[in-house]
């Protein structure tokens, strides 16, 4: 049976191959070391790291925290993860980056909602306009600090599923939206957050 999920931090293994793009394995990986994370992540270890197996970012209001993977997700993915806002209000999901356009699906507890916008991220620079960007779908849902959420995120012909909880869920076109298609995956907070149990399926 063709197992289709990479376990957390499995996928840097993966990526590490000639493949172009993040994808299935016939095999699950587990790493507990930082060496292949930072061969295959552009990111700032001051903003994130790991300790076991638990990926951890850093960052504040004035500069968010970062982590971008170097390859590519596939055309249809699913990602499945858990998230633990310790500090401060967002923590956003960053799909398909291309150049410095992305997809945001995040976590915002000021407006208590979950969310998806169009985004835009300039690694040089935290003026405001250069991150960050529009909201195009919202909706409530109670967040807190110090609290596990279970985060599903699924890209099938074009389509974008987010949920949380599997309770609150939003859904849009790519393509009627005019957000990205294709591109990299990253993580961003703007205090403290934990991922745990992350899963990446490529569907075929």
């Amino acid at each position: 049976m063709k197992i289709r999920h990479i376990l957390l931090l499995a996928f840097p293994l993966i990526i590490a191959s000639c493949c172009g793009t993040i994808s299935t394995a016939k095999k699950a990986y587990t790493i507990t070391e930082t060496k292949p994370l930072k061969s295959n992540w552009k990111f700032n270890s001051k903003e994130w790291l790991l300790q076991k197996d638990t990926l951890i970012g850093k960052g504040g209001p004035m500069h968010w925290g970062v982590i971008e993977s170097k390859k590519q997700l596939p055309e249809n993915y699913e990602i499945d993860f858990k998230v633990n806002m310790t500090k401060e209000s967002l923590f956003e999901i960053m799909l398909n980056i291309d150049k410095e356009n992305y997809i945001r699906t995040y976590l915002y507890q000021i407006d208590q909602n979950i969310v998806i916008g169009r985004g835009v991220y300039n690694k040089n620079s935290d003026e405001y306009g250069k991150r960050g960007g529009i909201t195009l779908f919202k909706k409530p849902i109670k967040l807190e600090n110090n609290k596990w959420y279970s985060v599903k995120i699924k890209v099938f012909n074009n389509q974008l599923f987010f949920s949380v909880d599997n309770e609150t869920f939003l859904e849009c076109s790519l393509e009627k939206s005019k957000l990205s298609q294709q591109g990299k995956l990253g993580f961003l907070t703007n205090g403290e957050s934990k991922i745990i149990d992350l899963t990446i399926t490529n569907i075929e």
